[in-house]
């Protein structure tokens, strides 16, 4: 790779212990009631390769299941920019270690099409969405 090009921008990691055991968690991020309480309107099904949408802000998303290693592990494709949401369950006790992933961006200057915004951008933004996604709307629908 030449030493000049620019390089990718970073994943956005979003780690948070909940008070809730594993299994009430799992459910939350796993089907589309649960997502739709916390992050958006879905239309879900926890299955690999199984084809879904997310109603964003910028209208219906394109997704795909990617991996499901109950109740550890979730993943699936988002949008059409080459996104991939991870979802990481540990069991500690009543309580469960959550961390989301958000990995696939492009370099800074690249478009993104549907924001008609630079990578750097959107990724800044979610970045900031992603906090108060999990360390709040997560949180109350898994707490409640």
């Amino acid at each position: 790779m030449d030493k000049y090009q620019e390089k990718t921008l970073p994943d956005i990691t979003k780690h948070v212990t909940l008070e809730a055991p594993i299994q009430k968690v799992w459910e939350t991020v796993s089907t589309s009631e649960g997502i739709a309480k916390w992050f958006m309107p879905n239309d879900f099904q926890l299955k690999e390769g199984y084809k879904f949408h997310l109603q964003s802000p910028f209208g219906p998303s394109p997704c795909k299941v990617l991996t499901v290693h109950a109740p550890g592990e979730l993943s699936f494709e988002w949008d059409t920019d080459g996104w991939i949401v991870t979802f990481h369950l540990t069991d500690v006790g009543n309580k469960t270690e959550f961390t989301l992933i958000h990995s696939g961006w492009k370099k800074p200057d690249e478009m993104i099409g549907k924001a008609n915004e630079k990578s750097s951008v959107i990724r800044d933004k979610m970045d900031g969405g992603w906090t108060g996604i999990v360390n709040e709307r997560l949180r109350k629908a898994v707490q409640e």
